[in-house]
């Protein structure tokens, strides 16, 4: 199957006061900024990964090409999230299914993103995972061409939040303890606490 791994990088970032999308989490700057580490983690689980950007967004368009990601310029990207997937989806079309990824959520483990187009394959209308401890559903999300009419109509800022809602009983929910899944980085202090994770995470090697 076809399953195309979609990466929105659209956000204006007016909360992080800078661009977010191409600031790298502290003591990890060797991993690149955070759109290409989403971009690599995407590429790996879902075989692909196509980003939607503003356009003459030059620098994080070549930070994502270098990471392996297609990239594609949109204006409908400055009227929101709504907009930039629908966008997304209308460059791959013909694709049997999409997995749907942030910019700025780049601990979401590869296997985790695996295990959504795993469950497309197998016939899922929707699939997301959420963490087993606590019952929070995160990113990726995962819909089936079905969906595509609905996708395309997305606009502004509302995202699929309405599609999932509307087809609820048919979300297929993938447990995991990947925390990385709830972990979306908004602000400079968001991305400075994780400078203690990886400080200590390279210790306990």
């Amino acid at each position: 199957m076809d399953i195309r791994g979609l990466l929105l990088c659209g956000g204006s970032a007016t909360r992080f006061g800078g661009p977010k999308l191409l600031a790298a989490i502290p003591g990890e700057e060797s991993a690149g900024p955070l759109a290409a580490r989403a971009a690599r983690r995407l590429r790996e689980g879902a075989g692909n990964a196509l980003a939607i950007v503003p356009v003459g967004a030059g620098e994080l368009r070549s930070a994502l090409e270098n990471a392996g990601c297609e990239v594609v310029e949109s204006d409908r990207t400055a009227r929101g999230m709504g907009a930039s997937l629908a966008a997304a989806v209308a460059a791959t079309d013909r694709a049997d299914g999409w997995i749907v990824a942030l910019g700025d959520m780049p601990l979401v483990g590869s296997a985790t993103i695996r295990a959504v187009r795993d469950a497309l394959e197998d016939g899922a209308l929707i699939a997301a995972p959420v963490l087993a401890r606590t019952g929070v559903r995160g990113h990726p999300v995962g819909f089936a061409a079905a969906l595509r009419s609905e996708l395309l109509a997305l606009d502004a800022d509302v995202g699929a939040r309405a599609i999932l809602e509307r087809h609820r009983d048919a979300v297929h929910l993938i447990r995991t303890d990947d925390a990385g899944i709830a972990v979306d980085l908004d602000t400079p202090g968001q991305l400075e606490a994780l400078r203690p994770h990886y400080h200590n995470a390279r210790k306990r090697r």
